[in-house]
């Protein structure tokens, strides 16, 4: 009788058991599914968002023709779609990554339509001006002291938007290093030896940009795209930020050598690629990778 009982546990158990592996089984395809149309519609949403950025470049590439007076302003605003639109490409799509550069985008589209507006008016100004110049000497003359004053205001104009012009990078590179206990550093790729990672890069000399403090960000992402450093949540006007380190330095116009170093996390060293973004407050300002074995 005692066996009859035990057997017919058994019987249950087993019955229990082959349920719930077929509800795992149900759960599990369903999950991978679910998984799989996300990835695929972030990735419709990062080609959208390429897209885009290569609208844009070509646009500004149709107004960089016909503009020369601007062209300063609007090559490099174009530059720095090129440097987004190349971010975009290289990164690996995911939900945080795709809203923060549609965010960009959008801003980028705020300013093209801006600067579009400027040199819009600018040249119907001057249309109107040739216009009026050709009927009378007296209206040539007078015509004449508007052009000067309308010259006067674009050179002003033009001082304004090279005032408000980004930092650019040159030399930018990311690496591995070990801290000795001199405190000095030595580069390394192993992922087992690194302690902090390196990004150097000089800010070019502009004469045109804004002296004074700088507030420049670097985020680090490894193979994983997961945010390696001190996870710093900085406020903007447009909202958070989170980036793997950050320095200040002051900006005198002139070449600038700036190394940012980010802690790191044993569990987050892992062999592969690794992407590094370096920001002047939200505007990004380069890219580049670099290998850790």
């Amino acid at each position: 009788m005692t066996d009859q009982k035990s057997n017919n546990a058994l019987k249950i158990l087993t019955g229990v058991l082959a349920v719930a592996l077929v509800a795992l089984g149900i759960y599990t395809i369903k999950f991978y599914n679910e998984e799989k149309e996300n990835k695929e519609l972030l990735q419709q949403e990062k080609a959208v968002i390429e897209g885009e950025l290569n609208d844009l470049i070509v646009k500004y590439d149709e107004a960089i023709a016909e503009n020369e007076g601007l062209d300063r302003d609007l090559v490099a605003a174009r530059e720095r779609i090129v440097v987004l639109r190349d971010s975009v490409q290289d990164m690996e799509a995911n939900l945080a990554v795709i809203a923060r550069y549609r965010k960009e985008v959008n801003n980028l589209k705020a300013e093209k339509e801006q600067l579009f507006r400027v040199v819009d008016s600018l040249s119907n100004q001057n249309q109107r001006l040739i216009t009026e110049i050709d009927s009378t000497n007296n209206v040539l003359l007078e015509r004449t002291r508007i052009s000067d004053s309308l010259q006067s205001q674009t050179r002003t104009m033009g001082a304004k938007i090279d005032r408000a012009a980004q930092l650019k990078v040159s030399n930018l590179r990311g690496e591995g290093v070990i801290e000795r206990n001199s405190g000095r550093l030595v580069e390394n790729d192993r992922t087992r030896r690194v302690d902090k990672i390196r990004t150097c890069f000089s800010l070019t000399p502009n004469a045109l940009a804004e002296a004074g403090d700088k507030d420049l960000y670097v985020q680090v992402y490894n193979p994983n795209n997961e945010l390696v450093g001190d996870q710093i949540a900085v406020q903007h006007d447009g909202g958070v930020m989170v980036y793997s380190a950050s320095t200040q330095v002051f900006y005198e116009n002139e070449e600038l050598d700036v190394c940012i170093l980010a802690n790191t996390n044993s569990e987050k060293l892992i062999e592969g690629n690794y992407k590094v973004m370096v920001y002047e407050g939200t505007n990004l300002i380069g890219a580049t990778s670099f290998s850790l074995r």
